[in-house]
């Protein structure tokens, strides 16, 4: 039996604007829409995040953002898709870095959960 992923869960402080910030900033469609399940991702890919408000589900809710380890990869060159998503006012907590084990960026969403952009090579 092979387990593959289907979504991760990512805290965020209000539904109605992370729905906003990933579909506008991220271009990620919604797949589910129906009280706690919100999931946002890509067709092609399969990947799915699911936005979870920790108001929903715990007494005294705690955010404790930060890197996510959650890695998005990007097809061609990864300092175009860092000039596309900083023209649509996506955070970078790291700008593309040559590494030497390859390329390296960081963005930030409105909760302050670090994502990983690397390209797709």
């Amino acid at each position: 039996m092979q387990l593959s992923p289907s979504s991760v869960a990512v805290l965020v402080s209000n539904k109605k604007r992370a729905i906003r910030w990933y579909r506008e900033k991220l271009g990620l469609k919604v797949f589910h829409h129906a009280g706690h399940r919100i999931t946002v991702g890509s067709r092609r890919t399969g990947m799915q995040l699911h936005l979870c408000d920790p108001k929903d589900w715990m007494e005294r809710p705690k955010l404790e953002p930060g890197n996510s380890g959650i890695l998005f990869r990007v097809d061609g060159d990864i300092e175009r898709a860092y000039r596309t998503l900083k023209r649509r006012g996506v955070r970078f907590s790291q700008p593309p870095t040559k590494e030497e084990w390859g390329w390296n960026c960081r963005f930030v969403d409105r909760d302050g959960n670090e994502f990983a952009l690397m390209p797709n090579d």
